[in-house]
């Protein structure tokens, strides 16, 4: 079959390496891709958010199948767009609009989740109208405080904040001075859950579902934990401490009731679901819902599926995942993200990446490269993810590590001490 993925990160470099093992595939596209993807896959010249431009080029390169990368397109109604009759026959890979809300609006994921019992921290939300208000309400609450823009920010729109009049102003900057544009006219406030992170992954057709490797991943610019939060430094999967009984109790009271609870509701949802988990005393809550693969994280489970991916999403189409099989590889693997100097803040692009070729027993996912007459050069803040294998963590993250020496651009950045917490 011919394959088109949306996006031009490590995440659809992952899904185009994943995607070309499969017998299935014809021809595999990515639009717009980068320097990576370009080894696997043809990239097309597309925006991922012109659906017209993009339908006239789905037909005429008669794609069976697109999967769709990142958020914006899926909130913006891809899904929806593509029910039309002339397109109804190509198997798109994520959930309709309504679906997306769910990453969308923090309000409405908050809402859905008490709607169906699930667990999540207590929370209010806020509009520019309403700041009195949602300062008492931080009144209310212990420190630390949890402030999150209702809308798509980039991953970067949760501000943890110890001091109750730092907690204050910033609230005023979200939703006054737009701290996060549009996204922030809107502001959640909830408890902060004292515990550890993880991510757990579905993938669904709607009636039945498939969990996917668990991953942990590490938000912050700085060692430590600390500095400003990006859209991820790096990521481990499988989690250590994620054993057999939370993660009984992470498919019982989440996974189960997300999935009904989308169908109760009849919301179309043909996709991968992220649901990030704060793990507080062993007890699994939901701190947030993505309605797609996270980035770096797919960049450590997807090459943990050794079944063929490919033949998975194509039985989203007849809703008959549950008929397929996924096979997990049982060693660990460990990502690191090298990025610009300067990120998540101002930094520079072009410059030339060297020595790739050096890396050895690891894969190198592309994110924010391009090719510049025959050069590798970056273009964009996150840059390449290193990805290895080992019998745990420790020794995956040493591949990694030797194999990142190799590897040098101006001013590269990365964190050392990816597992730290572990």
């Amino acid at each position: 079959m011919n394959v088109l993925i949306l996006g031009s990160g490590g995440r659809e470099h992952a899904f185009a390496l994943s995607i070309s093992k499969s017998p299935l595939l014809k021809k595999l596209f990515v639009a717009p891709g980068n320097a990576g993807t370009s080894s696997v896959a043809t990239n097309v010249d597309l925006s991922i958010t012109d659906f017209e431009a993009l339908a006239a080029w789905v037909l005429e390169h008669e794609i069976n199948m697109v999967v769709v990368g990142p958020e914006a397109p899926l909130v913006l109604g891809i899904y929806d767009f593509f029910q039309r009759e002339e397109l109804q026959h190509i198997n798109l890979i994520g959930p309709s609009q309504q679906g997306a809300v769910l990453e969308g609006s923090k309000e409405f994921a908050k809402e859905f989740m008490n709607r169906h019992g699930i667990p999540t921290a207590a929370y209010k939300s806020f509009t520019k109208d309403e700041l009195k208000e949602g300062m008492a309400f931080i009144e209310e609450l212990n420190p630390p405080y949890v402030l999150k823009a209702d809308g798509l920010a980039g991953g970067k729109g949760v501000l943890i904040i110890n001091e109750t009049e730092e907690a204050k102003e910033s609230l005023e900057e979200m939703l006054v001075g737009g701290k996060f544009g549009a996204a922030s006219n809107k502001v959640v406030i909830e408890e902060f859950l004292d515990g550890i992170e993880m991510s757990v992954f579905v993938m669904t057709d709607g009636r039945s579902y498939k969990v996917l490797p668990t991953a942990k991943d590490y938000k912050r610019i700085g060692e430590g934990d600390t500095g400003l939060n990006t859209g991820g430094m790096g990521a481990i999967s499988p989690v250590p401490f994620a054993d057999e009984v939370l993660m009984q109790k992470v498919e019982q009271r989440i996974i189960q009731p997300t999935i009904a609870g989308l169908e109760s509701e009849d919301i179309v949802y043909r996709g991968f679901v992220f649901i990030g988990l704060m793990i507080v005393d062993k007890e699994p809550y939901v701190i947030e819902y993505n309605v797609r693969m996270g980035d770096p994280e797919t960049e450590v489970v997807l090459p943990r599926i050794s079944s063929d991916l490919l033949s998975h999403l194509n039985a989203f189409a007849k809703a008959e995942l549950d008929k397929e099989e996924v096979k997990i590889d049982p060693r660990s693997a460990t990502t690191v993200m090298c990025v610009a100097g300067g990120y998540p803040e101002a930094y520079d692009k072009g410059m030339e990446i060297t020595d790739l070729d050096k890396v050895e027993d690891s894969i190198v996912f592309h994110a924010g490269t391009t090719l510049n007459g025959g050069k590798v050069v970056t273009n964009g803040g996150r840059v390449i993810a290193v990805t290895s294998f080992g019998k745990d963590f420790k020794e995956a993250l040493k591949k990694s590590y030797q194999n990142i020496d190799q590897i040098d651009f101006d001013r590269m950045y990365y964190r050392r001490d990816i597992g730290f917490d572990l």
